[in-house]
């Protein structure tokens, strides 16, 4: 009977999947929110079993399924993303400006503010607060959905003119996509803190290779396999071998394993190379359907991972999970979605030259606030913890697991709740302008 009831719930919740995107897309609530809360509910009813999960029991099954779900949702960001970037044009680069500053200003601040919250406020050990802040700086790609662009624009017109209207969600999308890769330096930062110590013992190696050499194997790796892949897919002899012809979705799934791969085992940051891969992927034939096609299958499974995830993540905190919570955990948790996050992405995108434009559009302080502010919490985190915690022994485990789950639990509310009226509003603002 339990099993049924498994099954019974199991329908009702993919079911749920298929139809809240739509059903909710003019609603001040988002899909996220009712499957988390849908979980929440499964884990109290009796026989289900449900009690016997926790991520921190499950976390090799936890850091694997979190992981999956990041790679494809990475390649589904860099399929969805229209602006190109061209290595040789300084230009483009120009036009990605307030992600560079995102990245640059807004994540450094965010896992500063959060490790200090943590030590200072918690009582973390520093490996353990510099963890905290890590997992918990980058925007996740993927439940922040609701704030980042539709997908790509494919369109007969002239290639150069594909380019998003709007920069808060060109903005949330870019950044989601690279932040990461680019967290993860951090995150291996806490691990050797945590297995050997003093800074001085793994400084130099970890600035060398962790913080600049991955990095720079997992974006070559990946534009390498982006532009393998293209060669085949869209320009290849062999008529069967062109993909783009046969609209075969499929190849957007193989990019992701052999770029994320390869990646890994070249030592690199492989969810750095996916969205590489997929930026690469992008730049051929922008107006092709083909790019349409591939991002359609990914977000399909992205969609059903992600309802996964949450339906786990709902389970766990009616049973136990936030069960380490203490006040101080609950302040940090709310410090950083109303004050790091808000704060640093302000001071990223109002620092210096405060004319960030693209083209005739001007990113205006309206937007650039709603920017620092839509900095979601999600996915990301889960897989961090996961991986660090299997990879060192950190004090207070069960008090980071509560404390990611309740910065994670109120991002979804918070945001969910609050990027349909305010992307609406700023829709509005934007036409009437």
């Amino acid at each position: 009977m339990a099993t049924h009831l498994v099954y019974l719930l199991g329908g009702a919740a993919l079911l749920l999947a298929v139809v809240l995107p739509n059903a909710l897309r003019t609603a001040a609530l988002s899909p996220p929110v009712v499957l988390l809360g849908l979980g929440a509910l499964i884990g109290l009813l009796p026989g289900t079993g449900a009690s016997a999960f926790s991520p921190i029991a499950h976390r090799g099954f936890v850091e694997h399924l979190a992981e999956f779900t990041v790679l494809i949702a990475l390649m589904g960001v860099g399929l969805a993303l229209d602006r190109p970037l061209s290595l040789r044009s300084f230009e483009s680069w120009r036009r990605w400006s307030a992600t560079w500053r995102l990245l640059a200003i807004a994540m450094p601040l965010s896992i500063a503010g959060i490790a200090l919250l943590g030590w200072w406020v918690m009582g973390l050990a520093p490996s353990a607060a510099l963890l905290l802040g890590a997992a918990l700086a980058p925007t996740d790609p993927v439940l922040a959905s609701d704030v980042q662009v539709e997908g790509p624009t494919t369109t007969e017109a002239d290639q150069d003119e594909i380019d998003e209207d709007d920069e808060v969600r060109f903005a949330l999308t870019s950044e989601a996509g690279l932040n990461d890769g680019l967290a993860f330096p951090f995150v291996q930062a806490a691990i050797l803190l945590a297995a050997s110590g003093s800074f001085a013992d793994w400084g130099a190696r970890w600035v060398a290779w962790d913080l600049a050499g991955k990095v720079v194997v997992g974006a070559v790796i990946g534009i390498v396999v982006g532009w393998a892949l293209t060669k085949v897919a869209f320009r290849s002899s062999q008529r069967s071998l062109r993909t783009a012809d046969s609209g075969e979705p499929l190849l957007a799934l193989a990019a992701v394993l052999l770029a994320y791969g390869l990646t890994e085992v070249a030592g690199g940051y492989g969810f750095l190379a996916v969205f590489a891969c997929a930026m690469t992927l992008r730049s051929a034939e922008r107006g092709h359907d083909y790019h349409a096609l591939m991002h359609d299958v990914i977000e399909r499974l992205e969609r059903l991972l992600t309802l996964i995830i949450l339906l786990l993540l709902g389970v766990a905190l009616t049973n136990g999970l936030l069960s380490a919570l203490t006040w101080p955990a609950v302040l940090v948790a709310v410090l950083l979605l109303l004050v790091v996050r808000p704060a640093s992405g302000m001071l990223a995108l109002f620092a210096g030259r405060s004319d960030l434009r693209v083209g005739d559009r001007r990113m205006g302080p309206r937007e650039r606030a709603a920017t620092a502010f839509f900095g979601v919490r999600g996915v990301g985190s889960i897989y961090y913890l996961a991986y660090a915690t299997g990879h060192a022994d950190f004090r207070d485990v069960p008090l980071l697991w509560s404390t990611v789950a309740l910065a994670i639990t109120l991002s979804v509310i918070l945001h969910g709740v609050t990027a349909t009226p305010a992307m609406r509003w700023l829709d509005a603002r934007r036409d009437g302008a």
